[in-house]
């Protein structure tokens, strides 16, 4: 299902991502759930190709987020 919002977003993916980092995985998770319609997957490759999104601008340090 596509998100609306950020406060649409997952829990996990609220607490864990800086605002910005989250716009970049709701877009981009987005996009994805909508160019896998058909594919039994769907959700689940949306999932990773918004991480994958996410981790293109943003690497983890120290178990903060953080712009590169």
């Amino acid at each position: 299902m596509p998100y609306a919002t950020n406060s649409d977003l997952p829990t996990s993916v609220q607490h864990a991502l800086p605002l910005h980092a989250q716009d970049i995985y709701r877009e981009a998770f987005n996009h994805a759930f909508k160019a896998h319609l058909g594919d039994p997957r769907q959700e689940e490759a949306a999932h990773r190709i918004a991480w994958a999104a996410v981790k293109r601008s943003y690497v983890k340090i120290h178990g903060a987020w953080v712009k590169r």
